[in-house]
């Protein structure tokens, strides 16, 4: 039994840790190098792998595709983390998927290996067309690839194709990609942060105007305190934990809300650090560790502004001193009232009974606030990922705004983005919303007029493919048939699309279930060099702070007939576009300058001289409107939000019924499994897990150990299930249960996603459990 590092919160709803699977160490330490040493011996990567992790995350060196977490100016000595060296290991593995092994499995076969297997398979070697007749991939070239896909776009129509784009391509290919796609004539350009942080760009952008984050990585150098909501650092973005403990040390405190116990927000040694490694000696991250109910994150938010607020009356009632930021609030804010009133009139048994804690604990809580100068508030899935996610966000940027912590030094805003550009596509173009791209100017530089009709999300790609409006789907990297909810349904439909192709390093899921004609065309990883015929060429990424950063791959790409993606794109663009002076896309693959050029000419303020600025140590900053405190929303200010509910799920309790929360292992990233064991939690072999409260677990009637079916509790009379499931005690409030993603994608309705961004819900499925 582990150490009771952080307080935990009071009440029946938790048990003892000692009653439950968990893990007595640290995140960091011993564990952390344990499991890249068997990444390691699982992929048997080229030594020259090495030097690339020397060179990970540094200024002139090759950017992690895992996390988009900051890279600091003045990096480490290894500045990188245990999942980002499973990335690099994972990418630049010796295996090979080769020809040869789809000349042996047919690809009904293949759909049942795990996900697991199909990418230990390795790195995909040549570009490969589905044959139907023998239910196989076949090799082809890259020209019949390039122009069999374009004949078939060309007899589509536009508006009946989706361009989807993971997280991880370059911001010169992302650039390229959207233009492709409305230089052909639409705008449906879904990408992997409709499914995770679309919350994020809906919801700060219509409450401060900004559709990200506002702070940068100096800001955590002079914080007093900060606050996380609903995010497992220690498994999703382990670098964070390096300047979380250099800010413990230097006396911030660091206040949790999270309905799991997580590892990485408790203790953390650094596996930097001699003294830590050969001592017991480690650092205890959260001050206060609250583990609030699935979904009852706006309640707890709420339950903080009510006491921040009677802790001002008092003290001007009694001291004539405020506590609030009045004069920030006079000036920058509107709303504040109904938001006092608001929270005035809730009754502390409401605020308690939606989020699952004691009142004592929220004022504990909102007391380390009060004595903060300076707070940052960092926020996961845990809030963008529910029905009511725009509500969860709102109401936290009503708390920082009470003392004016958004737009200075050491506050604000922080959310925590998982795939390494999956901010930066946004930034340059990749958008359903035609709003929010400049394509008036796109029409100027390129010399056509762009669709100005709003594209297909995520969601929307989804209910047409269903519906059989989508014909073609090509995917710029990315697992999206296993990402999405509703996983069976969409995968029967989906071969009925006339089209797919699929840019890819390794073979997954999605390469399986395909249209009438299928591509599987591999890609160069962002570790290996990309040779073009003016020489080597770096790409550039954004981080979720908000700076763009150089990339330069150095390892011998894993096949000689691999294409990078931006040669890729400008292929498949050639082939299906008409002629057109001002499209240079042999050039711009040549050259990726001249698209950094082309990149600067479209956005000017946010990427001045941007080709002399791709190496600049810590990246450079493209600028954030709500850090200077100017407010691009409707009202003008920064606006307070009267929350409408006090829960964040789409549905209410009802008897038998469970709040499933959806999670990934500290061996995944994403869709990506590396291994099957999640240290950190304790669950070693297995995935088919269900934690759950022990007391839950008997007043249930269940026993640990049983295998279980979970069924949607949608009310929606679709079946939807997932069997297979080991009852597994974890220490989570009463009502809640855990699983993992994707595999219980299934049970998630289409239609259950955030009100405002339609972003699916997967931190708060309803579902009953079938013994």
């Amino acid at each position: 039994m582990s150490a009771d590092h952080g307080r935990k919160p009071e009440g029946k709803h938790v048990t003892d840790e000692s009653e439950t699977v968990h893990y007595s160490g640290s995140a960091g330490g011993w564990g952390s190098m344990r499991g890249m040493v068997e990444t390691f011996a699982r992929e048997r990567p080229r030594p020259a792998v090495l030097d690339t992790l020397r060179r990970q995350n540094k200024p002139g060196g090759f950017m992690c595709v895992s996390c988009a977490w900051g890279k600091p100016a003045k990096p480490h000595s290894f500045e990188f983390c245990e999942n980002g060296a499973k990335a690099t290991l994972w990418e630049n593995t010796t295996k090979r998927c080769t020809p040869e092994f789809f000349a042996r499995h047919t690809i009904t076969e293949l759909k049942q290996w795990r996900d697991y297997d199909l990418e230990q398979e390795g790195r995909l070697t040549h570009p490969m067309r589905y044959d139907p007749a023998s239910d196989r991939y076949v090799e082809c070239s890259w020209d019949e690839a390039f122009t069999a896909i374009g004949a078939e776009l060309k007899a589509l129509d536009p508006k009946s194709t989706v361009f989807y784009a993971s997280g991880r391509a370059s911001l010169e290919t992302s650039y390229l990609w959207a233009l492709y796609a409305r230089m052909y004539g639409h705008n449906n350009l879904p990408d992997s942060s409709n499914m995770c942080h679309e919350t994020t760009s809906v919801g700060l952008k219509k409450v401060i105007g900004s559709p990200v984050g506002t702070c940068v990585l100096d800001d955590f150098e002079l914080c007093d305190a900060i606050f996380f909501f609903g995010h497992n650092t220690g498994t999703n973005a382990p670098r964070l934990l390096h300047p979380l403990q250099e800010a413990v040390k230097r006396g911030c405190k660091i206040v949790t809300f999270n309905p799991i116990r997580e590892t990485g927000l408790e203790r953390f040694k650094n596996p930097q650090s001699p003294v830590e490694m050969l001592t017991p000696k480690h650092t205890d991250i959260s001050s206060l560790y609250l583990q609030v109910k699935t979904g009852g994150d706006i309640a707890a938010i709420t339950g903080m502004v009510k006491h921040v607020l009677a802790v001002e009356e008092r003290s001007w009632r009694e001291e004539k001193r405020h506590i609030l930021d009045v004069d920030f609030i006079a000036q920058h804010t509107a709303g504040f009232e109904a938001v006092k009133e608001h929270a005035d009139a809730l009754s502390w048994d409401e605020i308690e009974r939606e989020s699952g804690l004691a009142r004592a604990d929220i004022e504990q809580a909102a007391d380390v606030y009060i004595a903060a100068p300076r707070t940052i508030f960092m926020y996961g899935m845990g809030l963008t990922q529910h029905v009511h996610g725009f509500e969860n966000l709102a109401t936290l940027v009503n708390f920082a705004l009470l003392k004016g912590n958004i737009g200075r030094d050491g506050a604000g805003v922080s959310p925590i983005r998982g795939h390494s550009n999956v901010q930066g596509q946004r930034t340059v173009g990749i958008s359903e919303k035609p709003e929010l791209v400049p394509l008036d100017k796109f029409a100027e530089q390129f010399g056509f007029e762009p669709p100005r009709d709003e594209g297909m999300n995520t969601v929307a790609a989804c209910e047409k493919i269903l519906s059989g409006e989508v014909k073609a789907f090509l995917s710029l990297g990315g697992n999206f048939v296993r990402a999405i909810p509703e996983t069976e349904k969409m995968e029967a439909a989906w071969t009925r699309m006339r089209l797919t192709v699929q840019i890819a390093t390794k073979l997954n899921r999605s390469h399986l279930i395909n249209g009438e004609v299928a591509y599987l065309l591999p890609c160069l990883g962002r570790s290996e060099q990309d040779m073009q015929v003016t020489g080597a060429q770096a790409v550039t990424m954004e981080d979720s702070l908000s700076c763009i950063h150089g990339s330069l791959g150095n390892i011998t790409p894993a096949s000689e007939h691999l294409k990078s993606e931006m040669a890729i794109v400008c292929g498949l663009a050639k082939a299906t576009l008409p002629p057109n002076p001002k499209a240079k896309w042999d050039d711009w693959t040549a050259d990726y300058g001249i698209v950094r050029d082309l990149i600067e000419e479209t956005y000017p303020e946010q990427f001045r001289d941007f080709n002399a600025r791709v190496f600049t140590p810590g990246g450079f900053y493209r600028g954030n409107s709500a850090r200077e405190r100017i407010w691009k929303t409707e009202s003008g200010k920064a606006d307070f939000t009267v929350p409408k509910t006090l829960s964040a799920m789409g549905v209410g309790d009802a008897p038998g019924r469970w709040r499933l929360m959806t999670l990934r292992s500290n061996d995944q990233f994403n869709t990506t499994i590396y291994g099957f064991s999640d240290r950190l939690r304790g669950i070693e072999g297995t995935r088919d897990v269900v934690l759950m409260n022990p007391e839950d677990i008997a007043a249930a009637g269940l026993a640990e150990g049983q295998t279980v079916t979970l069924a949607s509790d949608a009310e929606d009379g679709e079946t939807r299930q997932v069997g297979g499931l080991v009852i597994t005690p974890y220490l989570l409030p009463r009502g809640c249960i855990g699983a993992y993603y994707p595999e219980t994608n299934p049970l998630m309705p289409l239609w259950y996603h955030d009100e405002e961004s339609k972003t699916p819900a997967a931190k708060g499925v309803p579902v009953r459990i079938i013994a």
